[in-house]
């Protein structure tokens, strides 16, 4: 069995080892198809019965903290998750382990599916530092994230070293299902 320090660093290989194989598509696959399987309890099951608690019984029941760099937010309209310092591409940039180009994209490539599968849209951002933030939305809800100013020092994006030159957008749209 691998311990957490040597899965983060074999999960980043394994990104790199499929695009490697089959291009950024076959690491998108396995992303979409292999990661909601590993999770362990059926999490669409939990966020379709329970909406938005459900997402805070996933992610924020004690699996991240604010201790540890991570906020939630929670309202009537939305969940949201602000990453102001990811412990997993820490690590990684901590112990030179860094294969995939992309590590920080796969975490909505996968959640995706899952929150749509249950009646959720969402927006990402990520800044390739280890900072981002998720918003979860109903999908006949068409109002766009939280503004930044609006979630003060919470919000990601006014940290300091929020890398404004580097993001990456991750919103599927209602119209086509592209991102």
């Amino acid at each position: 069995m691998l311990g957490c320090y040597d899965f983060i660093g074999h999960y980043d290989w394994s990104f790199e080892w499929f695009r490697k194989k089959g291009g950024e598509a076959l690491a998108k696959r396995y992303w979409v198809e292999a990661i909601p399987q590993s999770q362990p309890h059926n999490i669409a099951a939990l966020i379709q019965t329970e909406g938005f608690e459900g997402m805070n019984k996933h992610w924020g029941g004690g699996r991240l903290n604010e201790e540890g760099g991570t906020f939630f937010t929670r309202g009537e309209d939305h969940f949201r998750m602000d990453v102001h310092e990811c412990a997993t591409l820490g690590f990684l940039k901590r112990n030179k382990l860094k294969f995939y180009h992309d590590y920080c994209h796969h975490c909505a490539e996968w959640v995706n599916p899952v929150v749509e599968s249950a009646g959720f849209i969402l927006y990402a951002e990520h800044d390739h530092q280890g900072h981002c933030f998720f918003e979860f939305r109903r999908k006949d809800d068409s109002a766009p994230p939280l503004p930044p100013e609006q979630m003060g020092a919470r919000d990601v994006r006014n940290m300091p070293d929020w890398n404004r030159d580097a993001i990456h957008r991750f919103v599927k749209t209602r119209e086509t299902g592209q991102d």
